[in-house]
């Protein structure tokens, strides 16, 4: 009996504690978007060497590119993959035609923003925690507050900033990556006619699914530097906690864009029973 009340005790304690964990990180999210504020009147500077970071990379990424190249190259094949698969699926029930209507349904629906999210959590949001982890077990951060600077808006407040002026740009070359590489895919490599992908292509693309999908992406960019610097911020351990924390926004990140993926599209979709296939 006594083992059982010890057990139960211990297990109300852990759910107390992850209750307050929770509570806590979704104060310093807060907390952190009211700091962008400041980061934008104060520290433009800083957000501008942060936005060039962010896209171009340093170090070896930006030997290749920075987060341009890596989200081009994700999109690029999942564009491809979306019509290849498109096409054999098509095909086998004799309507391959319609390659160029799932190349624009799914791919601003589903396939562009996903990959798009999750190149942003593997490199700029990685890239994020990597980064103010070392400046929290190096002590940079305290040192900031010595000198009276805010560490949360000069450091967290300027990446988010930076982070969402990013992904507009990113997203839209990796949309367009997508539809050029199902484009190339279909026509190119598997010899259908260019006028009846462009036909379909033109027909079934709808702007106002194009602007969701932005709207869509920023959301997601918004939940990743969250995430990312949330984690990073309050990284501890030394470098290998630096790197147990990357690891664990890079998961939650990913998780995370998948949720507002679906959230989003049973919300601006789910109401859509049927799809017409007649211009």
């Amino acid at each position: 009996m006594h083992d059982t009340t010890v057990r139960v005790r211990r297990r109300a304690r852990r759910a107390g504690d992850a209750i307050d964990r929770v509570g806590e990180d979704g104060l310093f999210v807060l907390r952190a978007l009211v700091s962008t504020v400041r980061a934008v009147r104060s520290y433009r500077t800083e957000t501008l060497r942060v936005l060039a970071e962010i896209s171009f990379g340093t170090g070896v990424l930006a030997a290749v590119g920075g987060s341009v190249a890596v989200l081009g190259f994700l999109t690029m094949f999942a564009g491809a993959t979306v019509a290849v698969q498109g096409f054999d699926s098509l095909g086998s029930i004799g309507v391959d035609a319609l390659t160029g209507f799932l190349a624009a349904y799914v791919n601003v629906r589903v396939v562009a923003p996903v990959t798009a999210g999750v190149g942003l959590a593997a490199t700029v949001g990685a890239g994020t925690t990597a980064a103010l982890g070392a400046m929290r077990i190096s002590e940079e951060i305290d040192a900031l507050e010595v000198m009276a600077i805010r560490s949360l808006p000069y450091l967290v407040g300027t990446r988010i900033v930076a982070g969402l002026i990013a992904v507009l740009p990113l997203y839209a070359l990796s949309l367009s990556t997508s539809f050029l590489a199902s484009r190339v895919a279909t026509v190119v490599v598997l010899g259908q006619s260019s006028g009846v992908y462009d036909h379909y292509f033109s027909t079934f693309l709808v702007p106002s699914d194009v602007l969701w999908s932005f709207l869509q992406v920023i959301v997601i960019g918004l939940a990743v530097m969250a995430i990312h610097t949330l984690y990073g911020y309050r990284a501890t351990g030394g470098p290998a906690g630096v790197g147990i924390a990357t690891g664990r926004a890079v998961r939650l990140s990913l998780v995370t864009v998948v949720l507002v993926t679906l959230s989003l599209s049973l919300a601006l979709y789910g109401a859509t029973r049927s799809i017409h296939l007649a211009a």
